[in-house]
C-alpha cells in the first residue's frame, strides 16, 4: 500500500508478509479470491448441528438420516476438504447401504437426497462466509435423473374398496375414514392434514386453512359433510382451538405413523394395495387427475396448491389463476354436494 507518508513495500516487506501468510495457512490466491483461512472453516461435526438448528422441521426430517451418513464418514473433515469425487463416492456408498424396501428403485432417491442434503449444508456455509460459491463441491455433482413416478389415479371402485376396509377394520375406523375423506376431497398432503388446527375451520364458508410444504398457506373448500365431521371430531377430541386438530380418542395428536399403520392394514386386506405400495399421495393423484380432466389445468393447478410456480407451464401460468369459487365448483361436482362458494 502506498500513499502520503507511506513508503513503497520493499523485498524484505514482501518476504515478511509471505512468511506471515504462510504461518496463518493463507495463500495469495486465497486473498485474491476472497477465500477464508482454512483454519476458519468448520468440520462437518461442528457445522451440521448448526445447519440442522437453522432449517425448518420438514427439511430437518428429510435430511437428518443423510447428514448422519455424512458424519459417519466425514465427521472430522473440514467443509473445504471435500471434492466432487468424494461426494460421488459417498453417494454410491449410501446407495449400497440403503434400506431396501418393496418399492425400491435402485437407490436413486437415496443418492439424490444425499446430494440435496449436502447442498443444503454448503449453501448455508457460503451464506455464512466460510466458503465462496466457486468452492461449493455439491453444486458440481449432478443428481441422478428421476424416474417417472409409478403413482397414478385410482379407479372409483378401488377407492371404494379402500374406504370400506378403513371403515370396518382397525382400532379407530372413524378417524381413518375421516383422514381418507379429507385427502380425497382436498388433495392435500399429509403435512397439510397434520398441521390443521381447530381454528383453521371456517364453518360458514366450508373452508379449511392448509399449511403445507414451503410454508405455503391456502384456503381450501370442503364439502358441508366433511366440515360437519371435522367439527364433530374437534368437539370430541380437541380440547381447545390451539394445537393439532386430528387426534386419537385419548386426545393425543396423530403423527405420520397413523398413515403408515392405516395403509399396512388396508394392504393386508387388499393385496393389490400392498403390491403397488398405495399410499395417501395416490389419493392426491386421483383427485387432481379428475379435476384436470373435468375442469382444466388452471383449476387443477390451484386445487393442488401449486399456484405461483408456473415454471413448467410457462409464464402464462402466472396470470391464469383459478378463483376460490371455481375450485369450490369443482369440489361440488366431485362430491355431489352443493358448496356455499360454488358459482
Amino acid at each position: 500500500m502506498t500513499g502520503p507518508g507511506v513508503a513503497p513495500a520493499g523485498p524484505a516487506d514482501v518476504e515478511a508478509a509471505l512468511l506471515l501468510l504462510g504461518r496463518l495457512g493463507v495463500s495469495v490466491d486465497d486473498l485474491v479470491n476472497g477465500r477464508p483461512a482454512p483454519s476458519a472453516v468448520p468440520t462437518f461435526a461442528e457445522y451440521i448441528p448448526v445447519v440442522s438448528a437453522a432449517v425448518g422441521d420438514g427439511s430437518r426430517r428429510a435430511y437428518t438420516s443423510y447428514w448422519n451418513r455424512v458424519l459417519e464418514q466425514w465427521s472430522a473433515r473440514r467443509l473445504d476438504e471435500v471434492v466432487p469425487s468424494d461426494i460421488e463416492k459417498l453417494a454410491e456408498y449410501v446407495k449400497a447401504h440403503r434400506v431396501v424396501r418393496s418399492n425400491a428403485r435402485g437407490g436413486r432417491s437415496a443418492a439424490e437426497n444425499l446430494i440435496t442434503a449436502l447442498r443444503c449444508v454448503y449453501r448455508r456455509a457460503v451464506a455464512d462466509g466460510y466458503l465462496t460459491e466457486a468452492q461449493n463441491p455439491a453444486l458440481r455433482v449432478a443428481k441422478p435423473q428421476r424416474l417417472q413416478s409409478t403413482r397414478r389415479a385410482l379407479a372409483d371402485t378401488r377407492i371404494a374398496e379402500i374406504n370400506q376396509i378403513a371403515a370396518t377394520t382397525g382400532d379407530d375406523p372413524v378417524l381413518d375414514s375421516l383422514l381418507l375423506r379429507l385427502h380425497t376431497e382436498t388433495a392435500c398432503r399429509r403435512g397439510g392434514a397434520l398441521a390443521l388446527q381447530r381454528s383453521d375451520l371456517d364453518e360458514e364458508q366450508c373452508l379449511i386453512l392448509l399449511h403445507e410444504k414451503g410454508e405455503t398457506v391456502r384456503w381450501q373448500p370442503v364439502s358441508p359433510t366433511l366440515m360437519r365431521h371435522l367439527q364433530q371430531h374437534a368437539a370430541d377430541r380437541c380440547p381447545s382451538s390451539a394445537g393439532q386438530l386430528l387426534r386419537y380418542r385419548d386426545g393425543r395428536p396423530i403423527t405420520r405413523r397413523r398413515y403408515d399403520h392405516l395403509w399396512v392394514r388396508v394392504g393386508r386386506h387388499l393385496p393389490w394395495v400392498e403390491k403397488q405400495q398405495i399410499s395417501t399421495h395416490w389419493l392426491r393423484h386421483t383427485t387432481l387427475t379428475w379435476v384436470e380432466r373435468n375442469f382444466g389445468y388452471a383449476i387443477a393447478r390451484d386445487y393442488a396448491g401449486h399456484a405461483g410456480s408456473g415454471s413448467e407451464a410457462g409464464s402464462t401460468a402466472t396470470y391464469v389463476r383459478a378463483s376460490l369459487q371455481e375450485i369450490a365448483a369443482a369440489l361440488a361436482a366431485l362430491t355431489g354436494e352443493a358448496h356455499p362458494l360454488a358459482t
